[in-house]
């Protein structure tokens, strides 16, 4: 039962969230086609996908390399924009209980849209499955786009096909969502401030490792998260 005493519709939560895991999910070929163009191995895609497992972050540290910039550069980046994690974490933590395997589990799906989904319910046992459902899905999917689009980019030139496009588009679709709130807004027009006035004076990867400080801006609006996720699932 649900807290406003209707029954809780768990087949319609699992509906929406394999449909939702799915749509993310398609990302990774962006991913995996990139990271490929950037130099790296079918193996080190796979791994980056498999261990860290969240896609802005992978993103960002890929298009640092591809740059030109160090290694130092593309893992500050990518652990600011995973801060939020964090967050979700916390909130998470009163939903997933149970025994210490399960939650390290947990820990790995602990993402925007898992935590989007699962808070979206007013029922504990739907947003349990909310929870589980998104993220196992997302990320199976996510992890078999980026071996698909790796396999990709190196059976084909990515520049013949236009395939290298597909490394910043995907970026830009999984930002795009974010720009339809205030916070997200704030961060995009913060973050790219800092980019562009750095970018004449420091290193490669620099101006992109600080501007992602700008994330930092929605760590405190934790229902942005759900809506963001909701408009992903009818994102182009």
């Amino acid at each position: 039962m649900s807290g406003s005493g209707e029954p809780v519709d768990l087949r319609a939560v699992v509906v929406a969230s394999i449909t939702l895991g799915a749509a993310v999910g398609v990302f990774g070929v962006a991913f995996g086609v990139g990271a490929v163009s950037a130099g790296g191995s079918v193996a080190q895609a796979c791994v980056l996908s498999l261990a860290v497992f969240t896609g802005a972050s992978q993103f960002s540290a890929v298009s640092v390399v591809a740059a030109g910039g160090t290694t130092g550069a593309a893992l500050g980046g990518a652990i600011l924009l995973a801060a939020r994690n964090c967050v979700y974490g916390l909130t998470m933590s009163r939903v997933v209980t149970g025994s210490l395997p399960r939650r390290l589990v947990a820990a790995q799906l602990v993402i925007d849209e898992s935590t989007a989904m699962a808070t979206a319910q007013n029922d504990r046992r739907a947003q349990q499955l909310a929870f589980w459902c998104t993220g196992a899905t997302i990320y199976v999917c996510w992890n078999l786009g980026t071996l698909v689009g790796a396999l990709a980019g190196t059976a084909i030139d990515p520049q013949t096909y236009g395939l290298d496009a597909a490394f910043p588009a995907g970026f830009v679709a999984m930002v795009a969502p974010h720009l339809r709130h205030r916070v997200g807004l704030t961060a995009a027009v913060l973050g790219a401030g800092i980019c562009v006035a750095l970018i004449p004076f420091t290193p490669v990867g620099v101006p992109i490792l600080c501007a992602a400080a700008a994330v930092l801006v929605g760590i405190p609006d934790r229902t942005v998260a759900a809506r963001v996720a909701i408009d992903t699932v009818g994102a182009p």
